[in-house]
C-alpha cells in the first residue's frame, strides 16, 4: 500500500555580518513573511519551515548536516538574500546530501524607484548574492534545481511544487524494494540490466523469489477473505458476463481475488513495493495474475510485466511523486502494441496482456473473464477499460551496458472513439510528439523499451530533473524534436556518459 509520509522543505536564506544587525533583522522579517505566504499559498504540497539565516560557514555547515540526519526532510531550498560569500558555502555543500533546489528571487517585486538608496541596494541584492552562490554549486559539480521569479508569483510556486514532488522521488528511491517473481522473460533483452549498478545509482533493492514461494501465500488464503474482497469487486465493477456462466465467471474472479490477497500479504511482509511476473513462470497459480495486479497498482505498487523490474521500480516512484495531486489522472505501467497509421489518425494502441492500472481509466471499469494464449493457465479476470483523454509523459529506464538512459517522451491520450469489442483488456491510444513517424523513430533510435512508466500527472521536466539528480542520462522526445538534433545529442552523450 502506498503510505503518505509527512515530508517538510528547509528555507534557508544566506547573508552575511558586513551591513549589521539592523540589515539581518529586515532579512530574517522578509524570510518569515516569504515562508508564511508560501504556506498559505495553497500552491505547494508540503511544507516549508524557516531556519534561520545563514551567515557563516559554522551555521551553514550544521543546518545542512541537520538537514541530512532528518528523516522528513526532503530537500532544502536556499536564496541569498543579499551578499552571501560562496566560500562559506562550501563545507556544507560538500557534505549535503539530499536535493538541493536555488530560488533565484527577492522580497520586493518592483525597483522601488522613488526610495531606493544604497541601503536598500546593500539589502536587496539577491542578483548579486545567488550569483555568487550559484558560481559555487556549479563548480562543485553539485546538481540542483534553480527556480527564477518573484516569490509571490503563481508560476513560480508552480514551479517550486513540482520540484517537492521531483525531489520526493529522489528521497523515496533509495527505499524502493523490487520483488522479482522468477526471472524475466527468456530471450528478452530490453527487460535485463545491471541489478548492482541500478542499486548504486538509485538505491534500488532487487531480489528474487521463486513462483512456488509465494503461491504458497495464495493458497494460504481463506475462502472467507476471498469472499469479502470478491464482494468488494460485484459492488465496484461491471460484470461483464458476456454469455459466461454466472457461477464459473465468479469462480474465475474469485482466483483473482486470492491472488490479489496473497501477493499483498507476501509484499507487506517482506517489504517490498514493486512486483515483477512472468507468464512463462506460474507454478502453482490457477491464472496468470491480471485482475490483481491492477489492483494493487492501483494501491500504489509498482509493476513490470516479463520480469521487467526497472519498469516497476519506475511505476512505483512516479506513484509517490504524484501522490496527494488533486484530482490525479493516473499513473500506470503500460506497453506499445500496435500501430495506427492512417494519415491524421497516427498513433499507438498501448495496453497489455492483462496489467494496466485503472487509476488512468475513464468511466466505468468492468471484469471480463476470457482466455488468454499465453501462460498455459485457466482463463484471467481482467480489469477492462479506456484511458482518460488529455496530455501525459511516458518514460523508459534502458540498460545500454555502460550507462543508464532514461528516455522521456510527451504524448497525447486520444479519446477512443470506435470500440473494441473482441479486445479484452484495458487500452490508451497516444500519440507521441511531435508526431508518430518522429516520435517512434527517435524512440528508437535511442534504444527505447517496448515497456513504459506512464503518468498524466507528471511532467517531463520533473522526469528529467530526477535522472540528473540520480547521475544518469536523460533523452527528452516532445514537440521541437527533429531527428537531426536527437542523433547530435546521442552522439554528444555517448561522449559525456
Amino acid at each position: 500500500m502506498l503510505k503518505s509520509k509527512e515530508y517538510k522543505f528547509w528555507f534557508a536564506t544566506g547573508s552575511q555580518a558586513l551591513y549589521g544587525d539592523e540589515c539581518l533583522q529586515e532579512v530574517a522579517e522578509h524570510s518569515r513573511i516569504m515562508v508564511e505566504a508560501l504556506n498559505k499559498s495553497g500552491n505547494l504540497p508540503f511544507e516549508v519551515i524557516l531556519k534561520p539565516t545563514l551567515i557563516d560557514n559554522v551555521s551553514i555547515r550544521k543546518i545542512f548536516n541537520e538537514a541530512n540526519g532528518d528523516d522528513s526532510c526532503a530537500g532544502v531550498i536556499t536564496w541569498m538574500h543579499t551578499f552571501s560569500p560562496a566560500k562559506s558555502w562550501i563545507l556544507g555543500l560538500q557534505e549535503y546530501r539530499k536535493p538541493l533546489l536555488h530560488l533565484h528571487t527577492q522580497f520586493n517585486e518592483e525597483i522601488p524607484y522613488d526610495s531606493i538608496d544604497m541601503d536598500f541596494m546593500n539589502t536587496n541584492q539577491s542578483a548579486h548574492g545567488d550569483r555568487e552562490f550559484g558560481h559555487m554549486v556549479s563548480r562543485m559539480g553539485i546538481e540542483r534545481k534553480v527556480v527564477v521569479g518573484y516569490w509571490n508569483d503563481a508560476e513560480v510556486q508552480s514551479r517550486i511544487a513540482d520540484w517537492m514532488r521531483t525531489a520526493i522521488g529522489i528521497i523515496e528511491s533509495s527505499h524502493i524494494r523490487i520483488l522479482r517473481v522468477g526471472d524475466n522473460m527468456r530471450n528478452v533483452a530490453v527487460t535485463e540490466g545491471d541489478k548492482v549498478e541500478a542499486q548504486i545509482k538509485f538505491g534500488w533493492e532487487i531480489d528474487a523469489y521463486n513462483i512456488t514461494d509465494i503461491a504458497e501465500y495464495v493458497q494460504a488464503v481463506s475462502k472467507g477473505d476471498i469472499d469479502n474482497l470478491v464482494d468488494e469487486y460485484y459492488s465496484k465493477y461491471d460484470i461483464l458476463l458476456e454469455g459466461r456462466d454466472a457461477a464459473e465467471f465468479k469462480r474465475h474472479v474469485a482466483v483473482q481475488a486470492g491472488i490479489e490477497i496473497g501477493f499483498e500479504r507476501f509484499l507487506e511482509e517482506k517489504n517490498y513495493h514493486a512486483i515483477v511476473t512472468n507468464f512463462e513462470v506460474l507454478s502453482g497459480l490457477q491464472q496468470l495474475p491480471g485482475l490483481a495486479i491492477q489492483r494493487l497498482m492501483e494501491k500504489g505498487y509498482g509493476f513490470g510485466g516479463e520480469g521487467d523490474w526497472k519498469t516497476a521500480a519506475m511505476v512505483r516512484l512516479m506513484k509517490l511523486m504524484t501522490q496527494g495531486i488533486k484530482d490525479a489522472k493516473g499513473t500506470s505501467f503500460m506497453e506499445d502494441y500496435t500501430y495506427n497509421l492512417v494519415k491524421g489518425k497516427e498513433g499507438i494502441l498501448q495496453a497489455h496482456m492483462l496489467e494496466v492500472c485503472p487509476t488512468i481509466a475513464q468511466g466505468s471499469v468492468g471484469i471480463k473473464v476470457t482466455p488468454l494464449s499465453m501462460g498455459k493457465r485457466e482463463d484471467p479476470a481482467r480489469l477492462v477499460f479506456t484511458s482518460k483523454p488529455g496530455k501525459g509523459v511516458a518514460t523508459s529506464l534502458v540498460d545500454l551496458g555502460n550507462r543508464f538512459r532514461l528516455l522521456i517522451n510527451d504524448v497525447d491520450c486520444l479519446p477512443q472513439d470506435i470500440q473494441m469489442p473482441k479486445l479484452p483488456v484495458a487500452t490508451a491510444f497516444w500519440r507521441p510528439e511531435p508526431n508518430l513517424a518522429t516520435g517512434a523513430e527517435a524512440w528508437i533510435l535511442a534504444g527505447g523499451a517496448h515497456h513504459t512508466a506512464f503518468s498524466y500527472d507528471l511532467t517531463a521536466e520533473q522526469m528529467g530533473d530526477w535522472a540528473a539528480a540520480m547521475g544518469i542520462e536523460a533523452v527528452f522526445i516532445d514537440k521541437d524534436t527533429t531527428i537531426r538534433n536527437l542523433k547530435n545529442e546521442l552522439r554528444w552523450n555517448s561522449i559525456a556518459y
